[in-house]
């Protein structure tokens, strides 16, 4: 029987394009499969991707490396290897703290960095499942855990709850009326009324209302319901 080699994943997150080209060119042709983002907040979107390495720019705009090291670590159990052209001792500190595996130093030699990213996934050891994650600015859902927090903060939803806001969060903008929505989380045999969907959503939107201003869940009037990522 042939044996389907996987190719390892690596998430490369930098804000100088040309430093991202190169290391996308390095890294295909050397078989791994590579995605990439720009900025933290593309970041947490690719974190989706669950990578296997991630390659970490300290210096960005908007959202530096350490901050987006310590918003994602809890959710990812890969190595995280900062990038970076200059760092002291205490920084380093910093950095593990935040949850760093490595720190390379720019400018790197590519051969060098491709060594060190093999060396880390050979030592990867960690084994347990890794949940599946979503980022929705300050809320974050993790769907393997049916779990909900808004600034670390966790929101004690019910079981058709978290549901309802899992239908919708995967199918974001995607518009549900409330019979299908009652038909997908209770089943053509369920014994309520899609009536049962107007007051879980109610219940809902006043549970993160209690959290944050952002209204997740839109009444599109007339025909249903659908996430505000």
């Amino acid at each position: 029987m042939e044996v389907i080699k996987v190719s390892k994943k690596i998430l490369l997150i930098d804000d100088e394009k040309g430093i991202i080209v190169i290391m996308k060119r390095y890294f295909e042709s050397s078989g791994y499969e590579v995605f990439t983002a720009s900025n933290g907040m593309e970041a947490l979107d690719a974190i989706q991707c669950q990578p296997d390495l991630i390659l970490l720019d300290i210096n960005m705009s908007e959202m530096d490396g350490i901050t987006l090291c310590q918003r994602i670590r809890e959710y990812v159990s890969c190595p995280i290897l900062f990038l970076t052209a200059r760092v002291e001792s205490h920084d380093k500190i910093i950095g593990f703290r935040a949850g760093a595996d490595d720190y390379i130093m720019k400018p790197f030699d590519i051969d060098e960095l491709g060594a060190r990213v093999e060396a880390h996934l050979r030592r990867e050891s960690r084994k347990i499942l890794r949940p599946t994650v979503r980022f929705y600015g300050e809320l974050t859902i993790n769907y393997s855990e049916r779990k909900i927090t808004v600034s670390d903060q966790t929101i004690p939803f019910s079981k058709r709850e978290f549901e309802i806001v899992e239908l919708l969060s995967i199918n974001a903008g995607q518009v549900f009326d409330r019979e299908r929505m009652y038909e997908a989380i209770w089943g053509i045999d369920g014994d309520g009324t899609s009536d049962t969907i107007m007051e879980h959503i109610r219940k809902i939107r006043t549970k993160l209302a209690a959290v944050t201003q952002h209204s997740y869940i839109d009444t599109v009037w007339g025909l249903g319901y659908k996430w505000n990522g």
